[in-house]
C-alpha cells in the first residue's frame, strides 16, 4: 500500500462580501506526495534552511520570501537571493510531487448564485478531494491530508465539510471510497515547522497568480507548471487546475 501525504494550503479570500480586484479568486492548493520523496524533501529543505539561516527552524513562507521580511531579510542581497532561488528551485524541480489547485472566481460566483453562493473554501475542498481521489484510483493508497491550523471557528467549519464530504459522498465520488483511501484529516500550527506545508503555501501563491493573469510573468509558476495533475491528453485545465464557474476568461487552451 502506498502512503501520500497531502498538504493543503489556501491563496486569496474566501469571504464573499468583498471581492479584491487585485486578487479575485480564491485558490486551495494541494501538494501531494508519496512517503520516499516526501521523507527526502523534508531533508533537502532541513538542509537548504540550514545553509542560509543557520537553523531548520526557519518557515518558509511565501510572502516573506518575496517581501524580504524576518529571517528573509538576508535576500535583499540580490547575490544571496540568485542562490537562495536557485537551490529551493533545484530542490523543487528535482522532488517528485504533484499539485491539484481549485479555484472560484468570487466575481462570477456572485453573480451566476447570489445569495445562495456556497463558500469558496467548501466548493475547493469538494473538487480538490474529488481529484485527489481520481489520480489514486487504481493504487490501493492511505492519503493523510494536513492543513494548517486558522482560528478555532475557521477549522471546525472546515472539518464539518470534510465530514460532510466522506459522509455522504459527492455527485462523482461514492463516501465508500473517501473512507477507504483517506485515512487522516489533520490540523497543524505554523510554528510546527511541518516542511510539507511549507511547500503548499509556496505553491499556492503562484498558482493563483497564473489564474489571475497566465500573461504576467510567473518564474515560480514555470518552476512548478510540471507538477500540476494532468489528464490522459496533458490537459490541466479541469483536472490539475479547477477555475469555477467556468467563464470567459478561463484558460481553455491550458
Amino acid at each position: 500500500m502506498k502512503k501520500y501525504y497531502v498538504f493543503l494550503d489556501e491563496s486569496g479570500d474566501h469571504d464573499l462580501t468583498y471581492v479584491d480586484e487585485n486578487f479575485p479568486i480564491f485558490l486551495l492548493s494541494a501538494t501531494i506526495f508519496e512517503e520516499g520523496s516526501y521523507n527526502g524533501f523534508v531533508e533537502e529543505i532541513n538542509q537548504l534552511k540550514i545553509k542560509y539561516f543557520g537553523t531548520d527552524q526557519v518557515i518558509l513562507h511565501s510572502r516573506d520570501i518575496r517581501k524580504c521580511e524576518g529571517a528573509f531579510k538576508i535576500l535583499f542581497d540580490l547575490e544571496v537571493k540568485e542562490n537562495f532561488y536557485k537551490d529551493l528551485n533545484a530542490i523543487l524541480n528535482s522532488t517528485k510531487f504533484r499539485i491539484i489547485g481549485s479555484a472560484i472566481n468570487k466575481e462570477e460566483h456572485i453573480k451566476q448564485y447570489g445569495k445562495s453562493a456556497v463558500d469558496p473554501y467548501d466548493i475547493s475542498l469538494v473538487f480538490v478531494m474529488e481529484r485527489l481521489i481520481h489520480i489514486t484510483k487504481n493504487d490501493s493508497v492511505d492519503v493523510s491530508i494536513c492543513i494548517e491550523k486558522r482560528g478555532k471557528k475557521e477549522d471546525s467549519m472546515l472539518l464539518q465539510q470534510y465530514n460532510r464530504i466522506v459522509d455522504r459522498g459527492t455527485w462523482y465520488v461514492d463516501s465508500g471510497v473517501f473512507k477507504e483511501k483517506i485515512t487522516e484529516f489533520k490540523f497543524n500550527h505554523k510554528y510546527d515547522n511541518i516542511v510539507g506545508l511549507q511547500a503548499a503555501d509556496l505553491c499556492a501563491y503562484p498558482v493563483a497568480r497564473f489564474i489571475i493573469n497566465p500573461k504576467m510573468p510567473n518564474p515560480a509558476f514555470e518552476v512548478l507548471k510540471d507538477k500540476l495533475c494532468k489528464d490522459n491528453r496533458g490537459k490541466i485545465l479541469g483536472f490539475g487546475l479547477k477555475v469555477f464557474p467556468i467563464s470567459k476568461k478561463s484558460h481553455e487552451g491550458t
